[in-house]
């Protein structure tokens, strides 16, 4: 038996990323067996946060505001410029509360593969907020290939400019195990140690 409001539910949650077929099938099983009024509590939280939440004019990240709370903040150093991925990455940088400046959002990493080419991604906005005044840039993309070829591809652009272009650090978890690190991330561990 074909259930075709069924099957559509379950094909918009698979469009949904890190959802599969089970996953899908999973989450629109309990929405049809929930309550109506939950159902509606979550369609209505979608509707009005696709109304309230926007990409701040200055960096690109989610916001209610505009400019966003980072970007409002008086005591953020103006001259470290922090570059991300994602908005999520910001919040995983607030989380530390280590980093004081502000960030620029990319929405994305260089693919090739993906057709995802630097007119895609926030690159043009970047090197426009890289004036005299900033004097760090610190690339935060993601440790894959996409976030390697990017980080790299900004770094060759803002040679250029002169500011100091910086890339995190990365390596093993904390609680992780040596045994079950990859290649690339033991090396990055044993190539970023400083003395203790």
């Amino acid at each position: 038996m074909r259930l075709k409001g069924f099957d559509r539910l379950v094909s918009e949650f698979q469009r949904l990323p890190g959802i599969g077929a089970k996953s899908a099938a999973r989450l629109a099983y309990f929405l049809l067996r929930a309550p109506r009024e939950e159902a509606d509590r979550l369609s209505q939280a979608i509707s009005e946060s696709r109304e309230a939440v926007r990409r701040c004019s200055v960096c690109n990240t989610l916001t209610e505001t505009d400019p966003c709370e980072i970007c409002s903040e008086p005591e953020r150093d103006s001259t470290l410029l922090c570059v991300v991925e994602e908005p999520g990455n910001v919040a995983a940088i607030e989380k530390t509360r280590e980093f004081r400046g502000r960030y620029h959002v990319l929405w994305g990493a260089l693919s090739p593969l993906k057709g995802i080419g630097p007119e895609e991604i926030d690159v043009a906005g970047l090197i426009r907020r890289v004036t005299p005044e900033v004097r760090e840039v610190v690339l935060a993309t993601n440790p894959n290939v996409e976030g390697e070829t990017t980080a790299l591809y900004i770094a060759r652009r803002l040679k250029p400019t002169g500011v100091r272009v910086t890339r995190i650090a990365f390596g093993l978890p904390v609680g992780g195990d040596i045994e079950y690190a990859d290649e690339v991330t033991m090396a990055r561990s044993l190539e970023n140690r400083r003395e203790l």
